[in-house]
């Protein structure tokens, strides 16, 4: 197998780096985290001039035709830099559900404008009571003869306080937990019954959670078959963990080049600390366990090609399992190795691992994802 990158894939991975080192230095982004929206949304249309929205989905569908590697080029550049715009919730979460259960007519309304940075969707399935089973759902959609009225709540919707849409994961008939009878339905974000709350997260990025009372929707909404769309829902988290594994692998990669950059400059007894052998050890084991996630992030974009559904989430919940495992060893170490300065606010070093520390609860912990792989056989 060929594992190096193709020339259209080095030029995007070039074009990322690039955009994370002119535009989007740690101040810009302490800025933005402090605005109204928080994000830029001038940088938002210039990824969709870059081409970046529309990496993964096919040429019919308007957009490049990339797979899940394109996808974590783009990512890991998310990661390197920070990057505050809603890139998974769109592209990765509500565009990949359109991507699956949408028809052309719906691709053509609602992917395509966001494909060209005019619009935004983003993806609400998780409930209060539902942890990380995604099947596991009480909202209901009841149908009547004017449609479907929805009702019930979503909680940490990704970038849910900039979309436009949501697609909104409700249930159509079965009991609560019932892997059968969940509908896609995409919604106005302004549409009557439509509540949102906005917050802040743990990293500086945005979630919303949401309240559906009564809420309407026709068949020009519904994505998919009736009752069709957990396979659907469970290849997206599938197609979220390996995303978020290179964005890990982008935040590490920067905090692995901080800290050796500032043992290399800060001076104690009058040469520099990278001097001292214990602390050498601890950076050759950060660039090891960098290495072992970057391995285990190319592993798990791969078997999203995967046909078989058990093996791709086994080969996934291993991806989640050695990436949480390798974040928390690179996040810990380059805050102790930066010392009381690692977590303030001034320093990026501390921003990392908070975000490092999403990703890991994000999509299934460590704990729910070694059951989920023991599970699978």
């Amino acid at each position: 197998m060929d594992l190096q990158y193709t020339p259209e894939q080095n030029q995007l991975r070039e074009s990322v780096e690039r955009f994370v080192r002119d535009e989007y230095d740690f101040a810009h982004r302490r800025r933005l985290v402090a605005s109204e929206p928080g994000y830029d949304e001038h940088h938002w249309r210039s990824f969709a001039d870059f081409g970046w929205l529309a990496v993964p989905f096919s040429e019919d569908d308007g957009g490049i035709g990339g797979d899940a590697i394109d996808t974590g080029i783009v990512m890991e550049g998310v990661g390197r830099g920070l990057l505050l715009e809603p890139y998974l919730a769109n592209v990765v979460l509500a565009g990949g559900m359109l991507a699956s259960l949408g028809n052309s007519a719906q691709k053509e309304r609602w992917l395509q404008p966001m494909m060209a940075g005019r619009h935004k969707l983003s993806l609400a399935y998780a409930e209060p009571a539902s942890r990380y089973e995604i099947a596991h759902c009480a909202t209901c959609a009841r149908r009547d003869a004017e449609g479907w009225a929805i009702d019930g709540e979503k909680v940490l919707v990704h970038g849910g306080a900039a979309a436009d849409h949501f697609v909104v994961i409700a249930r159509t008939s079965g009991d609560v937990s019932d892997s059968g009878g969940l509908s896609a339905f995409l919604v106005d974000a302004k549409a009557p019954g439509i509540s949102v709350r906005a917050y802040a997260t743990h990293d500086g990025s945005r979630a919303v959670d949401v309240r559906l009372a009564g809420v309407r929707a026709d068949a020009v909404q519904l994505l998919g078959e009736e009752g069709g769309a957990l396979p659907a829902l469970e290849f997206v988290i599938d197609q979220a963990i390996a995303a978020v594994a290179s964005e890990a692998v982008g935040a590490m990669g920067m905090l692995v080049e901080m800290t050796l950059d500032y043992l290399k400059t800060r001076q104690q007894f009058g040469r520099p600390i990278g001097t001292n052998q214990a602390l050498q050890h601890r950076m050759v084991d950060m660039y090891i366990a960098l290495d072992e996630a970057r391995s285990m992030a190319l592993y798990g974009a791969l078997m999203l090609r995967e046909a078989d559904p058990a093996a791709r989430r086994k080969a996934l919940s291993a991806t989640k399992i050695e990436i949480d495992r390798t974040a928390r060893r690179v996040g810990q170490e380059a805050v102790q190795l930066h010392g009381a300065m690692g977590v303030t606010e001034e320093l990026a070093v501390g921003h990392y691992f908070k975000r490092l520390s999403m990703i890991g609860v994000s999509f299934g912990d460590s704990s729910w994802h070694l059951q989920r792989h023991a599970q699978q056989g």
